[in-house]
This record gives C-alpha cells, structure tokens and sequence, in this order.
C-alpha cells in the first residue's frame, strides 16, 4: 500500500489530527487537539472530518493510520499518514495529553 507519509516532526502544530486507535488507547494518551475516530467507526462518520484541510492520520505504530489514510484518499481527501504513530510521537517528546487524570503514555 502506498501512501503519503511524514515523520511526526513533521505535522504542523495546527494540523487536524485524526487519531483512529480504539478508545482504550485514546483515553491513555493522546495529542491535545486531536480528533478521535476508530477506524472500525471511521465509514460510518467520515462526514465529521473536513474535506478542505490536509488531514494527519494517527495511530499507534502506523498500520491503522495507513489503512484510514488510503482510504480517505480514495474518497478524494487528503490525508497524510504519520509515521511510526503515537510511538514516535511519545519518543519525539511531543505532547501528549490523558483521560481520567493519570500520566498519558502509549497503549
């Protein structure tokens, strides 16, 4: 499968961020500012992600982020997978933000 990638470095501050891991993961951690859709929900509520921004497609290590992220683009988006997921975006020290009051970490 190939799609557009960038490293996490990469991702402007203000990019729509789509994060589509499953709940457990998102309330562990996530990007502040980031949009939560599991990918198994994603066809059901696409219409919740714009279509006129560039969209940065997120997920743990980068498998799912690039299933959702070929597949946004087949409907005509632009999306763009980051790379190494929420792994490298925790190993890059940038920031992360919890549910439930605990210290966010990758799960």
């Amino acid at each position: 499968m190939n799609v557009p990638e960038t490293p996490v470095q990469s991702v402007p501050d203000d990019a729509y961020l789509l994060d589509v891991r499953e709940p457990e993961e998102w309330t562990a951690g996530h990007a502040p500012g980031a949009v939560h859709i599991p990918l198994g929900q994603l066809p059901a509520r696409v219409a919740e992600v714009p279509a006129d921004v560039p969209i940065y497609v997120i997920c743990r290590v980068g498998g799912r982020s690039a299933q959702a992220t070929a597949w946004l683009n087949h409907l005509g988006r632009e999306a763009i997978n980051v790379g190494g997921g929420m792994m490298s975006w925790a190993s890059a020290g940038k920031a992360m933000v919890a549910e439930g009051g605990h210290p966010p970490y990758v799960a």
